[in-house]
């Protein structure tokens, strides 16, 4: 059985494809540095995160975008020859006003290079590719304002659109249509999307025609995929599907989901990727393959495909690499020389830059958080000298909401422990301030159940101390924030006076259970 989600914490929006017997799935990073995480498997169980495809400045510029903006539902596809990625760069999502600018970026190899942004439209986002059965490749996105499905055709050769864009489907009645996909098989032109918003109405709706621009027939039994608000045991929010065959000929459709606690509508690890099997029943539409439309906490696994299973993620990096893992993650760019493994060998050095609220330039390295019960722990040399300097951990959901634990400076030349907390931008400190050393090692640890989180601080790596807060981690969540990332814990570095201090962090644990 393949077990649902199978990428947890943060991977919302999958597209999926199979090359031979390998399968990859791209997901969204909004405002998170590399753009667009990608993930191989061979059986569709066990997942391993692979380089970005967006890792160049040249390719993306996320800078200033907003909390939860920046890259929105990728597609990745490919036609034999050539892996195509299509994605929407987010500026502005307020009212009415959606700025959104649609790329494309091609590689012969799925590891890269990928290739510099060739600009498409910014007509919508959700931006998918076609490439049909007669050789020719179209563009499909979501218009504005919810307003339909546009189609319009591709130059294979330089990726530029031909002609006029189409809109060929205007969405069923359940509403805010988006997220298209249009795949070609047999005598028919099948269109899936996303409608009813991405909360807990999501779901996943189809419709299809003999022709690419329509008229389309809409599906009488959708949505084909939904969710069962009054079971929170199950799976929730799903919605955002795409479609992947089998080398033995089954189906499969990989969508986004979440898991609130039971009982509660509090989704800390942010929306993440579940897969359902499926299969084509005599009218020609799309079922679930266990019945009904709700999708399940688990679904039956591929036939004649070996399982594949992956070494687990180490908890503990001691960087001792020449490079960072694929794991991390930073806001909205690139660190550069702000961070840096070769400045003190065998530490990670962070040069401090603005502070976390900032929607530019961003000292922090973050993983994702991808269980309920999980703790943070690192060891730091950091020498204050203004309270304009703090580095430490960070418990973070957007710019606007986040938990800082860390060590500053006060106004005598003296250092502080301190946990500050922005709530939508209103901040606050946690605690009196704790005085330590200015200089000399200090292990900081973030320990969390889901529902609250609890710092613990030590002097000599042996002794651990409570700070005696409780932190609700409600702050770092979908629906607080009315967000669409998830909860990351991180290290963190900031020098609001432009000095670029540095704090050197000897190692970052992560680990999947509570102390």
């Amino acid at each position: 059985m393949l077990k649902n989600p199978i990428l947890k914490g943060f991977c919302p929006d999958p597209s999926i494809i199979r090359v031979g017997e390998d399968y990859y799935i791209a997901t969204s990073t909004f405002e998170w540095w590399p753009g667009v995480r990608l993930w191989h498997s061979k059986d569709l169980a066990h997942w391993e995160q692979i380089p970005s495809p967006l890792n160049r400045v040249s390719q993306l510029n996320m800078l200033g975008d907003p909390t939860s903006g920046g890259i929105w539902a990728p597609d990745i596809s490919y036609d034999g020859k050539r892996f195509y990625l299509v994605f929407t760069d987010v500026k502005t999502k307020k009212g009415r006003y959606y700025n959104n600018h649609n790329y494309l970026v091609w590689a012969d190899n799925i590891e890269g290079p990928w290739s510099e942004p060739v600009y498409l439209n910014s007509t919508g986002f959700d931006p998918s590719l076609l490439h049909d059965t007669d050789g020719r490749k179209y563009l499909v996105n979501m218009r504005n304002g919810f307003k339909g499905v546009l189609v319009q055709e591709l130059d294979p050769e330089t990726g530029k659109l031909l002609g006029e864009a189409r809109n060929v489907f205007r969405g069923t009645e359940i509403g805010c249509t988006e997220g298209p996909h249009i795949y070609h098989f047999g005598d028919w032109y099948y269109c899936l999307v996303a409608e009813g918003g991405t909360g807990y109405g999501h779901c996943v709706t189809m419709a299809r025609s003999r022709s690419l621009w329509g008229p389309y027939e809409v599906d009488p039994e959708n949505p084909m995929l939904t969710s069962d608000q009054n079971d929170l045991g199950l799976l929730q929010k799903c919605g955002h599907g795409d479609l992947v065959e089998t080398q033995n000929g089954e189906w499969y459709l990989v969508h986004l989901c979440a898991r609130p606690p039971k009982g509660q509508k509090r989704c800390l690890l942010g929306r993440e990727t579940g897969i359902q099997k499926v299969y084509w029943n005599e009218e020609g539409w799309l079922r679930l393959t266990g019945g009904g439309r709700i999708a399940q906490n688990e679904t039956e696994g591929p036939a004649g495909i070996a399982e594949c299973v992956l070494p687990l993620p180490e908890e503990r990096d001691d960087f001792e690499r020449e490079v960072l893992g694929v794991r991390y993650s930073s806001p909205r760019a690139p660190l550069g020389e702000c961070a840096s493994l070769t400045d003190r060998p065998g530490w990670l050095r962070l040069y401090g830059q603005e502070s976390l609220n900032s929607l530019h330039h961003v000292s922090l390295l973050a993983v994702r958080q991808t269980v309920h019960q999980t703790y943070v722990e690192t060891c730091m040399e950091f020498s204050p000298s203004c309270p304009e300097q703090l580095a430490g951990l960070s418990y973070m959901y957007d710019a606007a909401n986040f938990y800082l634990f860390g060590k500053t400076g006060d106004e005598e030349g003296g250092a502080l422990l301190t946990i500050v907390k922005s709530d939508r931008i209103e901040v606050t400190d946690e605690i009196a301030p704790i005085p330590v050393p200015k200089d000399g090692k200090l292990w900081l640890r973030i320990e969390t159940d889901g529902l609250t989180a609890h710092c613990l601080y030590s002097l000599d790596g042996q002794e651990w101390k409570d700070t005696g807060a409780v932190l609700d981690t409600e702050i770092l969540t979908d629906e607080h924030c009315r967000g669409f990332t998830g909860a990351h814990l991180g290290m963190y570095c900031h020098d609001m006076t432009g000095r670029k201090a540095y704090a050197d962090f000897d190692y970052f644990s992560m680990s999947r259970a509570v102390l």
